[in-house]
């Protein structure tokens, strides 16, 4: 059966990061990609230099009229990333509410970027768009610590705090959550990063049944950028494999993660040489050299169930 994906992300000439970062392993992956790119910049904005354009909500509106117009509006998956304008983000509401509509299966991944480390990188009026808009319309949702923190109010300082706030982002929409990093100490020592996830899901007998789960992710000493863009789209794509697993679809898709930071810290330090520190454009993905390990990725990272019921 035919899956198809309508992304509405980032675009760079040079590198990875939003579509750039999605499509390719969406595709190895057997998903058809459809993309609207709401920025197209001449490389990420990490570098010295960037230039480019900025889609805005008349142009997208714009672009979805014409795939309506002819009939070929039929999506099983939408997956979202950054944006920094409201009006840009409502318009994405609306295209959402319409092919949920015309599919009720249709399934929508958020990855709710607005900051990080306690500072907000998009303007603050994105967070109600979100919070009141497009987080109730999400099926999975991939924000980072603080980024949940925004969407709930509540502060995240142990395990059970936040799988309280996960489970306030259930109460509003999405029945899959996954912390894709957090503050919280590891029990295998600082070397590691923890991410957290939690699934509830409707058993075909209209009970509820409900995955807690827990990684530590091996931290890496540099500055990647498209690594989130990547994670969305792994966790679309192994949670399409696994619906109903997702220890499964997360390891899968932090093991894909893995493979490709080490693959490209490896190539980014010999190209610095030693004891230099890579620049942005050295750290670029190595998403196509990581093609047999998206298809088919090694288990390096083990996710621990806490709670299954």
């Amino acid at each position: 059966m035919e899956c198809r994906v309508l992304s509405v992300q980032s675009h760079v000439v040079r590198g990875y990061v939003g579509n750039k970062s999605a499509t390719f392993p969406l595709q190895v992956l057997g998903f058809e990609v459809d993309s609207i790119n709401s920025v197209q910049f001449s490389n990420h904005t990490g570098y010295a230099h960037w230039k480019g354009q900025v889609l805005t909500a008349e142009e997208l509106n714009v672009l979805y009229e014409g795939i309506k117009l002819n009939e070929v509006n039929h999506y099983d998956y939408i997956l979202t990333g950054y944006s920094r304008d409201t009006s840009f983000l409502e318009v994405v509401v609306d295209i959402i509410h319409e092919l949920k509509k015309a599919n009720p299966n249709l399934v929508y991944v958020c990855d709710p970027v607005m900051g990080d480390h306690g500072a907000m990188y998009v303007p603050e009026n994105l967070l109600p768009v979100y919070r009141d808009k497009v987080v109730p319309l999400a099926d999975i949702l991939t924000p980072n610590q603080f980024e949940a923190e925004l969407l709930t109010g509540r502060k995240i300082n142990t395990e059970s705090d936040a799988f309280e706030v996960m489970d306030l982002l259930h109460k509003m929409g999405p029945e899959t959550v996954v912390l894709t990093s957090t503050d919280l100490p590891s029990k295998r020592g600082d070397q590691f990063l923890v991410a957290l996830g939690s699934q509830k899901t409707v058993k075909p007998d209209g009970t509820n049944s409900s995955q807690k789960i827990c990684m530590d992710i091996p931290k890496v000493d540099a500055v990647f950028v498209g690594t989130g863009d990547l994670f969305a789209a792994m966790l679309l794509a192994w949670t399409h494999h696994h619906p109903k697993d997702l220890k499964a679809a997360c390891e899968k898709t932090v093991s894909v993660m893995h493979h490709v930071i080490k693959r490209t810290i490896a190539y980014a330090n010999e190209l610095a040489g030693p004891g230099k520190r890579p620049s942005p454009a050295q750290l670029e993905l190595r998403m196509v050299q990581s093609k047999a390990d998206i298809e088919n990725p090694a288990i390096v990272v083990e996710a621990k169930v806490l709670q299954k019921s």
